[in-house]
């Protein structure tokens, strides 16, 4: 018998409904929120005000797109967490609703367990791209978080390695801002940077011990660096732009892939995946590649639109919990801070 779940996130600022059945997407519906524009990053408050006025408009989008009725879900699955508690709260709210209504079982979903199934999500655009064969290696780096997982089962995941201070998503967006750039930096960055030298300027790379990141000291070295650079030359940025970003793209890009590197040779993993928003980085993407060549890895990276924040990957991991009747009680709390 089919399965059919809608999936709800809304660990920051984007309103995302789903519904997969079988593990195939039916629908994925994403309104993001361009308010945070202006401050420079994502406003708790002003998050969860725009969630509360999206969720039901999405939802209802996903449903219509899917072509399927209300009465045919079998279980709503929602982020519990990591993230912004408010946010998380409106998704939460929602799910619970929607469950005691239908009376279906309800399911609570870490948001990183999530983008790493993203690789196992069933679409028209996929067939003929493998899934990763247990277990494999996966570096998931997003704005708020880096970490690398030995993924055994859809379900049995361990970290062995994360940041100890920012993530990488992080120093892309706060590096940005540094040069004035807007919120999001990342994909700006990403941009300039192919038409940059890589290797322009020298930056701070940590010496972390073990499989743990950090990118607090890089962003320190590159205000540091620009702040000294300006008082010499008040046009430095604008006239070193495109090498500013390209090198310190490839600055991050290389931390990330040094850890990475040491985890596959450690393990013996030659399965190896990205997730999350900066795994759409071409720099990063580019490097993986690389590396696939000269250590014999096989490579897995998901398709842009499930590097983002999306409820189809919560609907995924949803998905394989309910076949583990792994639900949750209806006094299930969001977590802003939530391991898996």
């Amino acid at each position: 018998m089919a399965v059919t779940i809608l999936g709800i996130e809304s660990s920051c600022d984007d309103t995302s409904a789903a519904i997969l059945r079988d593990g195939h997407l039916y629908s994925n519906v994403i309104s993001g929120q361009d308010v945070h524009r202006n401050y420079g990053g994502v406003v708790p408050e002003l998050a969860s005000r725009a969630h509360q006025q999206h969720i039901i408009p999405v939802v209802d989008q996903a449903f219509q797109q899917a072509g399927i009725l209300k009465e045919e879900i079998d279980a709503v699955a929602f982020t519990q967490g990591p993230g912004l508690l408010g946010s998380l709260m409106v998704g939460s709210s929602f799910a619970k609703s929607f469950s005691l209504s239908q009376a279906i079982p309800l399911i609570g979903v870490n948001h990183l367990q999530a983008h790493i199934l993203a690789h196992f999500i069933k679409d028209p655009e996929k067939q003929g791209r493998d899934t990763p064969r247990f277990p494999f290696l996966c570096l998931l780096v997003s704005g708020g978080h880096t970490q690398l997982t030995v993924v055994r089962d859809h379900l049995d995941m361990e970290i062995i390695g994360e940041t100890i201070d920012d993530a990488a998503g992080e120093a892309f967006d706060k590096c940005g801002k540094i040069m004035d750039l807007p919120y999001p930096a990342g994909p700006i960055i990403d941009k300039k940077a192919q038409l940059g030298n890589p290797h322009a300027f020298e930056f701070t790379r940590p010496k972390i011990e073990e499989l743990n990141y950090s990118f607090s000291g890089l962003k320190t070295a590159f205000l540091y660096f620009l702040r000294d650079q300006v008082k010499q030359d008040k046009d430095f940025i604008s006239n070193n732009f495109n090498d500013l970003c390209a090198s310190l793209q490839y600055t991050i890009i290389d931390i990330l892939m040094d850890k990475l590197i040491q985890a596959a040779q450690q393990t013996g993993i030659r399965e190896v995946g990205i997730a999350g928003g900066v795994s759409a980085n071409s720099g990063l993407k580019d490097a993986i590649h690389q590396a696939a060549q000269k250590h014999n890895w096989k490579v897995h990276i998901p398709r842009f639109e499930y590097t983002m924040d999306n409820a189809a990957m919560i609907a995924m991991t949803g998905y394989y919990k309910y076949l583990n009747e792994d639900f949750s009680g209806i006094d299930v709390v969001p977590q802003a801070r939530f391991k898996y």
